[in-house]
């Protein structure tokens, strides 16, 4: 049965620096105004992905992706769902798991080529399309610096596969301690330590490969290390999203005198490559060389308040929200 309402959360207002309360508003929608017409699905969202990007969506300001609207659903960078109608000429059925950009609401109305549908392989499950299967996944695959964060995460233990010392980055010592004897990394440091400085000096020596989702004094630092021809993954800057006026890089000129390389990354770029990524991941999820690991927040109200957790190294591991359950249908797939 169909409810009678359901809830959005769309940008109330433009933050200047950090995320607040303020920023976003819930919004009541009568159910009636969802309408479905040809090849698309009415979908009822059960998880959506929270990612720093979405910090930079609610700037004005030009990039890779428009900004996010004032009054607009707020955007998801992935989210997971449960078709429950579909419109005339649907590629999809009533019960098939999707995933697409739903946003920050409870049902959607989507375009068939706006989203996919989806089929756990052995040893995984749908939540792993969050992850290491999914937007997460893609950009430490295609990215081979790197922090204890959900990219991070997998950048760590794909670096392993492929026969390099690893030395990840975390801001707690639970973290550093996971890195090390979970993921196994070879060394992790803690970048709140007073020392922290001389650990990288150590640890690192000089580095051939930087995987960056940071920035800040620690990409400073990173670029004060390399080798002769390292190259460095420019992938976000979390340090620098909440703040007005970001700092430029001072120590950039290193880039010529060890002929290193800086190139921005965007995981769009590489879609037509993702079932070879989904595959390989999967495979390892499987037998347990890749581990993931999620920190859920129940309901999509909480999504606002969720967000920040990104910002202030609050949560351990892929930062998710649970939106609903999935409905029953979704039993007889």
């Amino acid at each position: 049965m169909s409810p009678n309402t359901f809830k959005q959360i769309v940008l109330r207002e433009r933050p200047v620096a950090d995320i607040l309360p303020d920023t976003f508003e819930s919004k009541t929608k009568a159910f009636d105004e969802l309408h479905v017409g040809k090849s698309q699905a009415l979908v009822q969202v059960t998880y959506i992905s929270l990612d720093p990007a979405m910090r930079g969506w609610l700037r004005d300001v030009r990039s890779y992706v428009p900004p996010v609207k004032i009054g607009e659903v707020m955007r998801s960078a992935g989210g997971l769902g449960v078709v429950v109608s579909v419109g005339e000429g649907s590629k999809f059925q009533k019960g098939d798991l999707v995933q697409g950009r739903f946003g920050w609401t409870e049902y959607a109305v989507a375009d068939d080529e706006s989203m996919e549908k989806i089929s756990p392989p052995p040893g995984t499950t749908s939540l792993d399309f969050l992850n290491t299967l999914g937007m997460t996944g893609m950009t430490a695959y295609f990215s081979y610096r790197v922090p204890a964060g959900a990219v991070g995460a997998l950048v760590c233990q794909l670096g392993k596969q492929a026969g390099a010392r690893v030395i990840g980055i975390a801001g707690t010592s639970d973290k550093c301690a996971w890195l090390e004897s979970d993921l196994g990394v070879d060394k992790a440091l803690n970048y709140k330590s007073p020392t922290f400085r001389e650990d990288f000096a150590k640890a690192v020596g000089y580095l051939d490969v930087y995987f960056d989702n940071v920035g800040g004094d620690i990409l400073e630092l990173a670029l004060s290390r390399l080798n002769q021809h390292a190259r460095i993954v420019l992938c976000g800057g979390i340090s620098a999203y909440n703040d007005p006026q970001p700092k430029g890089l001072k120590g950039y000129l290193t880039l010529i005198a060890q002929r290193a390389k800086m190139q921005g990354f965007i995981v769009f770029d590489y879609a037509d490559q993702y079932p070879v990524a989904v595959k390989k991941i999967a495979a390892g999820l499987a037998d347990g060389s890749i581990k993931s690991k999620f920190h859920i927040v129940e309901g999509l109200q909480n999504a606002p308040s969720a967000l920040p957790m990104l910002f202030s190294g609050a949560n351990v591991g892929k930062l998710v929200v649970k939106v609903s359950d999935e409905p029953s249908m979704s039993s007889k797939l």
